[in-house]
């Protein structure tokens, strides 16, 4: 397990991870995730004793990075695959690494296994693609086969082939109860692989939450009926309480519903429903909402050589409808509205 108490560090004026606290816990996947700028980089490097924080602790199994006596053992980590020296093979490059933790060098065919290098074992990594150098970094992390692991932008420079490897490795060994601590900017692809998030910005802890409620708790839920019997519809749902929005395109949308009390409403009425789905935010979507207030650069479209862009669809415009009546009778009032659809 990794925990981090009180973590700061200060480059001059420059506050760049502000009083960090929280803990990777063994078992699963954790995501740790932040604007540019956030401060991501600077604590996953005092995590390794790579940067002395001003002040605060991490410690790993409870005890500092540098104390480790065979720290690959204990901790592999990929921070930046282009670390690795140029001239020797990739094979020699593990081979170093191995011998300065006592770690067998049969090892080092397995983890190039492993990472599908064994064919290029021999040739020098200066002439490896960003994707072989990056399979390489991961190859580094595995050898001492440690039981917390840490990758920065591990599916950087990597084919779909080598993504979905990446992803499944990860998975496979959270299951087999290691921590894994992962950081990456790639939002589709941290909702298929990370169980729990961190999340920071400004170098402050922002959420330390599972996946599910981290969408649930940062966007707007809610279930989008269509029907060309929309008028009978609404006078169901307003006979039985429930509150509707009714969008330009014609379609009812019913926030935080139950998708099954609905269908089971139209049915029982004999509405003809073409539409029935619960909506739900992407985590880039969530994950914008809530670190919107600790973006540090924020870029800007430049109209000094040519039109302005023509503007996005507002795809959250719509008519709020707030129904209400009895049986037989009901009443809409209209407003227009430019909230934020998800």
């Amino acid at each position: 397990m990794i925990e981090l108490a009180g973590l700061t560090k200060r480059f001059g004026s420059k506050t760049a991870v502000d009083d960090l606290s929280f803990q990777v816990r063994p078992g699963v996947v954790t995501g740790f995730l932040g604007p540019n700028g956030a401060g991501k980089s600077t604590t996953m490097r005092m995590m390794l004793d790579l940067d002395n924080p001003t002040s605060g602790t991490v410690r790993i199994d409870g005890r500092h990075y540098r104390d480790l006596d065979e720290p690959l053992k204990y901790i592999g980590a990929l921070l930046d695959a282009k670390s690795m020296h140029g001239g020797r093979s990739a094979y020699n490059n593990l081979l170093c690494l191995a011998q300065s933790n006592r770690i067998p060098e049969l090892r080092v065919a397995e983890v190039l296994d492993t990472v599908g290098l064994t064919a290029v074992a021999k040739k020098k990594s200066k002439g490896f693609s960003l994707g072989m150098g990056q399979r390489l970094g991961i190859a580094s992390a595995l050898l001492g086969d440690p039981e917390i692991l840490m990758f920065d932008e591990p599916v950087n420079g990597l084919d779909p082939e080598g993504i979905h490897w990446i992803r499944n490795l990860m998975k496979a060994l959270a299951a087999e109860g290691r921590t894994i601590f992962v950081s990456s900017h790639l939002m589709s692809e941290m909702a298929l692989t990370a169980d729990h998030l961190i999340v920071i910005g400004q170098g402050r802890l922002l959420a330390d939450t599972s996946m599910a409620d981290f969408i649930r708790q940062n966007s707007r839920s809610f279930v989008r009926l269509r029907s060309p019997q929309w008028e009978h519809l609404l006078d169901v749902l307003a006979r039985n309480g429930i509150t509707v929005t009714q969008t330009a395109d014609g379609a009812l949308e019913v926030d935080n519903g139950r998708i099954e009390r609905l269908g089971e409403l139209a049915a029982q009425h004999q509405i003809v429903l073409h539409e029935l789905s619960g909506q739900q935010a992407s985590l880039e979507e969530a994950f914008m909402q809530m670190t919107a207030g600790s973006v540090e650069y924020h870029a800007h479209s430049d109209t000094a050589h040519g039109p302005p862009p023509a503007p996005a669809p507002n795809w959250g415009e719509s008519y709020r409808t707030k129904v209400q009546g009895s049986p037989g009778n009901s009443t809409a009032e209209r407003s227009a509205s430019d909230g934020e659809g998800v």
